[in-house]
């Protein structure tokens, strides 16, 4: 297990800080513009120092593209489907975020896991299309509560990043996530040592 761990350690390049911020689904068109605002003015202090992305609701895509334009700031999609192109109602391919423009996506985040049924398997079929595609990934791992009280951290977390190492080309458009989904609500807190 431990060999495995290093391995996957070996292939992560190295990189500056990265922020990401998702916006989940909140928000409106006045809100976003507000937000952005107040986040392009500390800009100065940060540039060339930190990457940072901004994860909007899928409608405001293109404003805070626009927005953002000239700012270090990239614009990342919440969600990506795990089909390309077709009769897939509401979905939004890889492809079709590299044609729009959009950089970045979140994959496998654990509302998309929990509430939507996002499996492991269906985390690796997204990795494959954003790899294609060459859009950026930010991939979320993380255990809920009752796995974390049973000793169960590390187990769910690999499983989690197995199943999508295979599919990862180029890891220098992937960023790994831990998200400690056991502070989510519950009351409890994670510690900057456990995140």
């Amino acid at each position: 297990e431990a060999s495995s761990s290093r391995s996957l350690i070996a292939m992560a390049p190295e990189r500056k800080p990265f922020v990401g911020g998702n916006w989940k689904s909140n928000g409106t068109v006045e809100s976003a513009k507000v937000l952005c605002k107040a986040l392009m003015s500390g800009v100065p202090a940060w540039r060339n120092k930190v990457d940072v992305v901004v994860c909007p609701i899928l409608p405001q895509l293109s404003l805070v593209k626009k927005i953002t334009t000239k700012s270090p700031f990239k614009v990342c999609a919440q969600n990506v489907s795990a089909s390309s192109e077709g009769a897939f109602t509401g979905e939004v391919s890889a492809s079709q975020l590299r044609d729009f423009g959009v950089q970045w996506t979140l994959i496998g985040h654990s509302e998309r896991r929990t509430k939507y049924g996002e499996t492991d398997a269906i985390t690796a079929e997204k990795m494959e299309k954003c790899q294609a595609a060459g859009v950026s990934v930010i991939f979320c791992i993380g255990e809920q509560l009752e796995e974390r009280e049973s000793g169960k951290t590390d187990e769910v977390n690999k499983r989690q990043l197995e199943a999508v190492v295979d599919k990862v080309k180029d890891w220098k458009k992937v960023v790994i996530a831990y998200e400690p989904v056991w502070a989510i609500g519950t009351g409890k807190v994670a510690s900057p040592d456990q995140a």
